[in-house]
């Protein structure tokens, strides 16, 4: 992937976790594009309902894989790359760690070919990753309560979703340098405050020194 000049961040975490509205919020407090995955772009976003709807075995994980990495590969080209040459931060709802737990750890062994399949046809990485960990019974019934057709991972169950808080928590240890760990069992704007907090600083020095 091409050379850039903005900011990269995206804002990971389990189902129900309220990672959506933090990035949302972050977007709004740093002046950011706000994205999201699977979609972010036209074409994503036709993928995206081939990905989170319908029974949970509508796919395999292999599939699953090649799929999120068609839409990711459209929306890199489409939306991230040319906000980001812009000079523009970039915050994104979602980006290849998901696909690494979701499909590389969580529902299968998987991460092999996800990491592989990245580097051929991605090669993007974030700036910075939050990640919003939350207990799963929680996550998983705030998940459910929302009672949209989007509801395909969560219809897996708890283990899974205990699963997903493991890769996710193992990510953090495996990128440091990039992965921050947000306790997300508090209020709305606790969370926030923190990722605003954190993100500022990070921001202020990475486009100004």
């Amino acid at each position: 992937m091409s050379k850039r000049a903005g900011v990269f961040i995206t804002v990971e975490g389990i189902d129900g976790s309220g990672k959506s509205t933090q990035a949302r919020r972050l977007a709004a407090v740093l002046g950011a594009r706000l994205t999201r995955e699977p979609g972010g772009s036209p074409g994503a976003e036709e993928i995206r309902k081939l990905l989170v709807e319908g029974a949970a075995t509508r796919w395999s994980p292999e599939t699953e894989i090649l799929l999120f990495s068609a839409a990711r590969r459209d929306h890199v080209e489409k939306t991230i790359l040319p906000a980001l040459a812009e000079g523009a931060i970039v915050v994104s709802d979602r980006f290849a760690d998901s696909t690494r737990v979701y499909q590389g750890a969580a529902r299968a062994a998987l991460r092999g070919k996800v990491d592989l399949l990245h580097a051929a046809m991605i090669g993007l990485e974030p700036d910075l990753t939050f990640v919003i960990d939350m207990d799963p019974a929680q996550a998983l019934k705030r998940g459910l309560a929302r009672g949209h057709e989007e509801d395909r991972f969560e219809s897996l169950g708890l283990a899974f979703q205990q699963a997903l808080r493991a890769g996710f928590l193992a990510l953090a240890d495996e990128f440091p340098q990039r992965v921050r760990v947000i306790d997300g069992n508090r209020s709305v704007d606790a969370v926030a405050a923190d990722v605003a907090g954190i993100a500022e600083t990070f921001v202020r020095t990475a486009l100004h020194g």
